[in-house]
């Protein structure tokens, strides 16, 4: 039987030591978790229908960007989406 750091029910049978103390609760190295955490969250957003833009901008731009999204109440990407609307319906 092969070792698959995948394997989430079988990883105590290739265990050197017993370490004292609580069970991880992911069994899942960190690196794989923010892999499968992302891949989990682009095939949400597919499903969405939603696209992903990535843009630079100056820091300045982006204080500014996230004291009026904070208070506008809305999450930076929400802000963005709206101003980006308003531009393209005039």
């Amino acid at each position: 039987m092969a070792k698959s750091s995948s394997d989430r029910t079988t990883p105590d049978l290739f265990a050197l030591e017993k370490r004292p103390g609580r069970p991880r609760t992911n069994l899942l190295p960190r690196q794989e978790q923010l892999k499968f955490n992302k891949r989990n969250q682009v095939k949400r957003d597919r499903e969405k229908g939603l696209k992903r833009i990535e843009f630079k901008v100056p820091a300045e731009l982006y204080q500014q960007l996230s004291k009026a999204a904070e208070q506008a109440q809305l999450t930076r990407s929400a802000y963005l989406e709206q101003v980006l609307t308003k531009v393209l319906i005039k």
